[in-house]
């Protein structure tokens, strides 16, 4: 079963591109943007299952520096 996700990602203030520099470089990450509103980019990322995309999530993207935080919500259909 593949699983896709937006993960909405909080930055420290200015630091939006250095993020989605090294953000577009995962692998998973199918697309990733600089948007307006609470949260500084959303990603869409792909992976083969739930713990695949925990993984991914937990281990690179919230390991990039200068992320504060990140809210996932799984595509259901």
């Amino acid at each position: 079963m593949s699983v896709e996700a937006y993960v909405f990602i909080e930055c420290e203030h200015a630091r939006s591109k250095e993020v989605l520099d090294k953000l577009v470089k995962i692998g998973g990450v199918k697309e990733a943007r600089i948007v307006t509103g609470p949260y500084d980019l959303i990603a869409l990322v792909a992976a083969s299952n739930f713990k695949v995309l925990g993984d991914v999530v937990i281990s690179k993207i919230q390991l990039i520096n200068h992320v504060k935080r990140t809210l996932t919500n799984v595509v259901i259909e």
